[in-house]
């Protein structure tokens, strides 16, 4: 006779078999959700400053609970999510060190509620749902220092995605300095710190650790909040206006897409020629265009030490183009070798009435020194009573080109919000209509015609 055990001869709720398995879901679910909301209530308790820190060491995990997304489908429901959204956050993270155009490695899109970081490198995925969410007019297109990721956008879509606010224009608009980076706007707007250890990772290598798509993910999420608190600061100062100008700059494609027969300007050339600047401009087209065909960087095609060399030497056979430094014999009776005899021809017959004139800069009248300084010191004023960013405002050439020239100097400080806030007064400062007095140790602006009166 079979002994049969005891407990089976009871009615459990659960049968022994099904221990192990209570128990791995206790400690699987149960126990990690006490522990979690325990930490949760406590982090209640804690600054606002000291809570994003706090949450960042207890929860990693909370943090990847959605994963990077790798196919299509997914990328298509997470874009059709952020449908009908008034604003998205995007950062992109790329290589290019090696290439003429950035290869695109990760893409981070966030909206008010949620994030997901994209794999650009993910076999088989189609980014197609992405730039039609991008391409949504309606929706506006939050980025940081928005320049190298608009121009990922352009060479991939072949256009601008519109509209875009770019939160660093708008915080030297907002008077937070100029150029302010990322993490120190962060700190400034959110009061939140950001772990930058991954942020000269290799962006290429897979897997992405977690730390690499936090790091990642973080440089869209804080964003949301630094564009709402940089909204609402446009809108109480009335400065819609001014970044719109700015935002102008990058929403044209001419930004991302120069004129290779002007990249010669680049290339530092000191006493050039008209007939040298020609004959560079052609050698600098033809690298541009066979660095873009190629995809590689310029200077791997070729230096600009040897194009300045080129054009300064004109040779004119594959015997005298060898002896450039840095060319070598194989380039020069290769294809890129006829290519560059044909560039350095067309720039000698070029007309002289159609060669390129040296940017030479403009010979100031003597004496202007002081002028320069009160001008500056206007400059800081204005910056400092308005709350925006002198580099914004005016430049240093702009200062010595309204001393010199006045109402006839053709710069930005002279045009739109620019001359309203400085430009104006500049000119009443050069006419000696306008001067400065010092009151309770403060500068203050005064008008002669006014027997010393405080100016409005």
């Amino acid at each position: 006779m079979t002994m049969i055990p005891r407990f089976r001869q009871k009615k459990w709720l659960f049968p022994p078999s099904h221990f192990v398995s209570i128990t791995n879901l206790t400690y699987g679910l149960v126990y990690p959700a006490l522990v979690f909301g325990a930490f949760g209530f406590i982090s209640l308790f804690l600054p606002y400053k000291h809570r994003t820190g706090f949450s960042s060491a207890v929860f990693p995990y909370i943090r990847l609970a959605m994963p990077m997304i790798t196919d299509t489908a997914s990328l298509d429901a997470f874009c059709k999510s952020l449908s009908g959204t008034p604003f998205i956050t995007v950062d992109t993270e790329f290589m290019r060190e090696s290439t003429y155009w950035p290869v695109l490695c990760l893409i981070q899109v966030a909206g008010p509620d949620d994030a997901r970081a994209i794999d650009a490198l993910a076999p088989g995925i189609d980014l197609a749902p992405l730039f039609d969410l991008l391409d949504d007019p309606s929706i506006l297109k939050v980025f940081h220092a928005a320049r190298q990721d608009l121009e990922i956008f352009y060479h991939l879509m072949g256009h601008v995605p519109l509209p875009v606010f770019d939160t660093q224009v708008a915080a030297m608009v907002c008077g937070f300095g100029d150029s302010v980076g990322y993490q120190t706007l962060i700190a400034k707007l959110t009061k939140a710190r950001i772990d930058k250890s991954s942020r000269f990772t290799d962006w290429s290598r897979r897997p992405l650790s977690d730390r690499q798509i936090s790091y990642a993910l973080s440089d869209v999420t804080h964003l949301r909040d630094a564009y709402r608190n940089l909204k609402n600061k446009l809108e109480a100062n009335g400065r819609e206006n001014w970044l719109q100008e700015e935002m102008a700059v990058l929403e044209a494609p001419e930004t991302y897409d120069p004129d290779p027969h002007q990249t010669f300007r680049r290339i530092k050339s000191r006493g050039a020629k008209p007939r040298f600047l020609a004959v560079l401009r052609e050698l600098a087209a033809w690298r541009e265009l066979e660095a873009r065909r190629r995809d590689q960087p310029r200077n791997r095609i070729l230096r600009d030490e040897a194009l300045l060399e080129i054009a300064h030497h004109t040779p004119k056979t594959v015997q005298d183009l060898e002896r450039t430094r840095g060319l070598g014999k194989k380039m020069a009776e290769g294809p890129a070798g006829a290519r560059l005899l044909e560039a350095i021809k067309t720039g000698v017959e070029i007309p002289d009435a159609d060669c390129p004139k040296p940017e030479n800069k403009l010979e100031l009248p003597r004496g202007l020194g002081p002028v320069i300084d009160l001008l500056r010191v206007l400059l800081k004023m204005k910056c400092d009573e308005s709350d925006v960013a002198q580099k914004l405002l005016a430049s240093a050439n702009d200062i010595e080109l309204i001393a010199a020239f006045g109402e006839e100097a053709d710069v930005r400080a002279m045009h739109g919000w620019r001359r309203e806030l400085f430009g104006e007064d500049a000119l009443k400062l050069c006419r000696g209509d306008l001067g400065f007095v010092i009151k309770n140790k403060r500068l203050s602006l005064m008008r002669p015609a006014d027997n010393g009166g405080e100016a409005g």
